[in-house]
């Protein structure tokens, strides 16, 4: 095993997983590839209704959890066959889920009234979702487990969370059989949007596209001061965004690209923290966005094309305040790019890698035609076989295929896992009316100041969105703290991309920034200090949230696109602004009280209105007219030395 997957396990449950030998490993590999083929059918068929594809989809994962994930962090990792215990779980869980599949249009039909064999294979099924969470994804299985519970003792909590409780019976209806429990929304969009965007990464991966990726940032940037650097921002960008996993995109990405920005001569530190901060942002970045765009999208009832560009800006501003970051670092450090020698022409790289492009082409190209984003995960699946095949260095063979079926579907479990049990604190929340308590003592609290309560939705996010994948971190913090924005007059699509963003920095916010921690086991250097690095270096994604919330200037679609145009101008100029501000440099190094100012014309000019505008500018001119004499005046004592 490698150094990163002992550093991604240590910190991550979800990727600490169990090889089979023997025959047993082909089984295993064939039920991950038969779980993708029905995926891919039921998406492009159509022909299972909702409540039974979610169920389908159930069983599968119970199954392949039961399978891959240990008891015990101490269980055997190498095994020949599943111990007696996973086999009596994996029954179980076909028992319960089949017995979904075969009584509910006979429970519907009775309607609603259940039996006692009912809640039985009720309870079992939440039973074996709380074991698979627990394995899988651990600290949100506790997280779950109070909430459960919150249904049975609401009667012993004080004050307006209190409720009169429930009997055991009502909370498996409401959970199990109920619409807003584990076959609710969560496992829903697990079921569709999820798996197959999370396969189409895994194809991606397999034909060759992330070699391209890096080959051809390495033609846009790898010249320039810090190239390595900003190859490592766009790479880990683009990567990131397909698979939704800032986690595993750093123990991917990072094993490259944070060796050759040390070897550049970037610190440890600031390295780490680059490629967290830049396998985070992906989360949020168009045109894939991870998938959470698409769960997004079924949460406001619009076209996903809608969120993907509201999140342009956002995700732009983003990225480029990192960018210059990366930049003034390599000019305040006096660093230079590449060699001409150790970067492919971009002709070169287009001609024999670039059609490996074509599925995100094909991807792009349906969604904005109006398809739907299931069909146009199908296609653009196929289209990375078929693009593969236009080369014979890239073209995929039949074991090429069989292996993304696999990892396609393996990859799932830690998503899908969480979905399912996320559908616990779903069905809690509405059952118990915590989402309505909790919104009103908000808004009671904060005396229905914005301000206040998108803070407390803040914090709220990135503690509810720590050590959660991307996608179910997401779907908690929605279905509570975006109501609150929203009864505070937010736009509902500006409240939802706040507590998105919010969820996905997560990653990088300390004390449980997974992501940094693992970049900064690759970097060989402290975990903290790469925290509070990529916390500083992510600053734009901190502070942009809360100027959409009070303006949606910056959300595209938001207001007419004429009214964003002058707002995302100003924005990106404070967004240079403020990277020289963090870094300390532009023309030249800057002073403290430069910084300051700096700083200062950054927050001034992403907030949205002409006066803040006027001010910024007006500050920005008078220290470049600072910068650029003291610039000068080194130059003529340089030449008066010489």
């Amino acid at each position: 095993m490698s150094k990163e997957m002992e550093l991604v396990e240590k910190v991550d449950s979800e990727f600490r997983v169990r090889t089979y030998i023997g025959k047993t490993a082909k089984a295993v590999t064939g039920l991950a590839v038969l779980w993708s083929v029905f995926q891919i059918f039921a998406a492009g068929s159509g022909v299972f209704d909702a409540i039974s594809l979610r169920a389908w989809h159930m069983m599968f994962l119970l199954v392949v959890t039961f399978l891959l994930y240990p008891a015990t962090k101490k269980g055997k990792r190498e095994l020949k066959f599943p111990s007696v215990f996973d086999i009596i779980l994996i029954l179980l869980s076909i028992a319960s889920t089949g017995y979904l599949l075969a009584s509910y249009k006979t429970i519907v039909l009775r309607g609603g009234f259940l039996l006692l064999p009912d809640y039985i294979f009720g309870a079992i099924g939440i039973l074996m979702i709380f074991e698979a969470a627990r394995r899988v994804v651990g600290n949100l299985a506790i997280l779950a487990l109070i909430f459960f519970l919150y249904n049975f003792f609401g009667p012993m909590v004080p004050g307006i969370f209190g409720h009169g409780g429930f009997s055991i019976k009502r909370i498996i209806d409401y959970l199990f059989y109920g619409s807003e429990g584990v076959f609710g929304i969560a496992i829903g969009v697990s079921a569709t949007f999820v798996f197959l965007f999370i396969l189409f990464g895994a194809f991606l991966s397999r034909s060759g596209f992330s070699q391209f990726i890096n080959d051809f940032a390495l033609t846009i940037a790898g010249r320039s001061p810090g190239g390595p650097a900003k190859v490592a921002v766009i790479a880990s960008s683009l990567m990131g965004m397909i698979n939704g996993s800032a986690l595993a995109n750093v123990a991917t990405t990072g094993t490259l690209t944070i060796p050759l920005m040390k070897k550049n001569g970037y610190k440890a530190r600031f390295a780490a923290a680059v490629e967290a901060v830049a396998s985070t942002g992906g989360q949020f970045a168009p045109p894939i966005m991870g998938a959470a765009g698409f769960v997004m999208a079924e949460y406001l009832g619009v076209s996903y094309t809608v969120v993907m560009i509201a999140a342009i800006i956002p995700a732009f501003l983003y990225y480029l305040t990192l960018i210059m970051v990366v930049h003034f670092e390599a000019k305040r450090l006096g660093l230079k790019g590449l060699s001409k020698d150790n970067i492919p022409k971009a002709m070169d790289v287009l001609k024999k890698q670039g059609h490996l492009s074509l599925p995100l082409i094909v991807l792009m190209g349906m969604l904005f035609m109006g398809y739907t984003p299931l069909y146009a995960a199908v296609f653009s699946i196929v289209a990375c076989v078929v693009a593969s095949w236009l080369r014979k260095e890239t073209r995929m063979g039949l074991k090429d295929i069989i292996l993304a079926l696999e990892e396609g579907a393996k990859g799932a479990v830690g998503v899908a896992v969480a979905c399912a049990v996320i559908g616990v604190i779903i069905g809690t929340v509405s059952l118990t009316g915590l989402g309505l308590n909790f919104g009103y003592a908000v808004m009671n609290y904060t005396n229905d100041s914005l301000l206040i309560a998108g803070l407390l939705v803040m914090i709220m996010s990135i503690i509810l969105g720590m050590g959660v994948p991307g996608v179910a971190a997401y779907v908690i913090v929605a279905t509570v703290g975006a109501p609150v924005l929203i009864n505070l007059g937010v736009s509902p699509l500006a409240a939802h991309m706040f507590v998105l963003i919010y969820a996905c920095l997560s990653n990088i916010t300390p004390p449980v920034a997974l992501a940094s921690y693992v970049a900064a086991g690759i970097a060989g250097t402290n975990q903290n200090q790469v925290s509070l690095t990529a916390v500083k270096l992510g600053l734009t994604g901190f502070i942009l949230p809360f100027f959409f919330i009070f303006n949606p200037a910056l959300l595209l679609g938001a207001n007419p696109y004429s009214e964003s145009i002058i707002p995302a101008i100003t924005a990106i100029i404070g967004c240079i602004s403020l990277a020289a501000g963090l870094q300390g440099w532009l023309l030249t190094k800057a002073n403290v009280v430069q910084r300051v100012i700096f700083a200062a014309v950054g927050i001034l000019m992403i907030t949205p209105g002409s006066l803040t505008d006027y001010i910024g500018i007006g500050l920005l001119i008078i220290v470049i007219a600072w910068q650029w004499a003291a610039k000068r005046k080194v130059a003529q004592i340089s030449q008066t030395i010489n």
